[in-house]
């Protein structure tokens, strides 16, 4: 019966509104002592819980890691490098990372970009230099924006060419529900053709940007 009292323990917790990583592991830890385990024996059950599930919690040490990094400047250096670079526009740019995107996450490496991990500390800014060097006509907002719609649109045409991917998984469970034999393998090959129109369609209109600047420039010249 006392190891109820780790139920006691959580429901305060969270009614007190205390941080929920400190009331679970408060939790934990009582219904540990309640059931008669040394301390020591508490701790190493917890350091081997962590050990195993550790990928889990590592996710959230990016987003303290991206902030640090921002606070010491990285969207700074991220413009700099751009300023740096002669011949970058904005659609050659955001063309260029809609080409990376698709093809990392079309082999199953979907957290190498991302809104808070790439798109904010790095692209965004990357993009809104690129727009004031090249003279582009959109402002930094737009400029951001278009940055994180490219970051989507090569995501989720790109990732369902991955066979292992949960949509894949989800569409061949669904359709052997119904009676209907289908391979992983033969799903991700019909996300190839979207990805390759996602590709065109969007670089398209990004590479489009390029050529009104330059309509512009003329006529102004």
């Amino acid at each position: 019966m006392l190891v109820l009292l780790a139920v006691v323990v959580l429901v305060a917790g969270l009614v007190a509104r205390i941080n929920p990583l400190a009331v679970v592991l408060a939790s934990a830890a009582t219904a540990g002592l309640a059931a008669g385990l040394p301390l020591a024996e508490l701790l190493a059950r917890f350091g081997a819980a962590f050990n195993a599930n550790k990928f889990v919690t590592a996710v959230f040490l990016v987003i303290p890691t991206i902030g640090l990094l921002e606070r010491h400047g990285l969207q700074e250096r991220a413009k700099q490098l751009m300023r740096g670079l002669r011949g970058i526009t904005l659609g050659r740019l955001l063309f260029a990372y809609l080409l990376a995107r698709q093809l990392t996450s079309a082999v199953g490496l979907t957290q190498l970009g991302g809104q808070v991990t790439m798109v904010r500390p790095m692209l965004g800014p990357m993009a809104e230099a690129a727009a004031e060097q090249d003279g582009s006509s959109l402002d930094a907002d737009r400029a951001k924006a278009l940055a994180a719609a490219t970051d989507n649109i090569g995501l989720f045409f790109g990732e369902d060419i991955f066979l292992a991917i949960g949509s894949i998984l989800l569409m061949k469970g669904v359709m052997e529900g119904y009676g209907m034999k289908a391979e992983p393998f033969a799903l991700s090959m019909w996300a190839v053709p979207t990805a390759i129109a996602a590709l065109l369609i969007h670089g398209g209109r990004v590479l489009l940007l390029d050529r009104k600047r330059r309509r512009l420039q003329d006529e102004t010249a």
